[in-house]
């Protein structure tokens, strides 16, 4: 129910009515995750312009880009005469949802609050794009995998392994548990040394870390991995550093809020739970 109430709250926003037929569209998708989240219920090739790092799938790399996370180019907007805007609060510009509110785009803002906003998204996009059939299907899919996987994970939650997640090692940057990836440490049985923090993604010191003796610690490259492995080894009282559980996460699944994150969730879980 909260998926379809999602749906209808949407498309009363944007003032775009689904129909039986299916015109041709012009969209424009602001963010990675929705040129993920289109292609995958079969609307990619609508696509005429998207952003900066929309990277996947591999067919996404020769759409026009008309901008990034500093902003879009709004006069190239207007140029291309979309049917539909796709955007994402928190990765556009305030400003530029605004301006094409103002414009009077059809428009239609993702919000990704949490895991399950992922499954309502792709079936307010299959409204949107008048491919519900294709979107719902998916969207089971993402539900019931994600339910498989807060089952299984349920039961590793007694064991609750502290979890320093290094977001950006310098400065040093972090996440709390107002966030997607502090809500996914949680599924996972894990316990988020700064859980409470006021700041979704606090600016913390090395000394911070040292003191919450995490068992295991996250980084979100190879690389970073491998310094990180490297410069915590003089802090031998830390149980992670003390018992080698530093781990490197794919950035590019876990931060995306497409069908992928759950393989990026499936991955943070098996190493929080080694």
């Amino acid at each position: 129910m909260r998926g379809q109430y999602f749906i209808l709250l949407l498309l009363s926003f944007v003032g775009v009515t689904a129909t039986a037929s299916q015109p041709e569209q012009r969209i424009i998708a602001l963010s990675p995750h929705l040129v993920e989240n289109l292609y995958a219920i079969g609307a990619g090739d609508d696509i005429v312009a998207t952003v900066d790092y929309a990277n996947h799938p591999e067919q996404a790399q020769q759409i026009m880009r008309i901008g990034g996370h500093q902003g879009i180019q709004l006069e190239k907007v207007l140029a291309l005469k979309p049917t539909l805007v796709v955007a994402w609060q928190g990765g556009n510009k305030a400003a530029d949802i605004e301006a094409l509110q103002r414009l009077g785009i059809p428009l239609y803002v993702s919000k990704i609050e949490s895991l399950e906003d992922i499954s309502a998204e792709l079936r307010a996009l299959g409204h949107l794009t008048h491919r519900q059939s294709d979107a719902e299907h998916l969207a089971a899919q993402f539900d019931a995998r994600l339910a498989r996987l807060q089952q299984q994970y349920d039961k590793a939650a007694a064991m609750r392994p502290k979890v320093f997640y290094q977001l950006w090692p310098t400065p040093m940057m972090t996440v709390s548990n107002n966030t997607l990836i502090g809500k996914v440490i949680t599924l996972c049985g894990g316990d988020n040394v700064f859980a409470d923090n006021v700041t979704d993604y606090p600016q913390i010191s090395l000394e911070h870390v040292v003191l919450t003796e995490p068992d295991v610690i996250i980084v979100t490259s190879a690389q970073q991995a491998q310094q990180a492995s490297h410069d915590w080894q003089q802090w031998q009282s830390i149980p992670a550093v003390k018992y080698g559980a530093i781990h490197a996460i794919d950035a590019d699944v876990l931060h995306r809020y497409s069908t992928r994150i759950l393989n990026g969730v499936q991955s943070l879980c098996e190493v929080i739970n080694e």
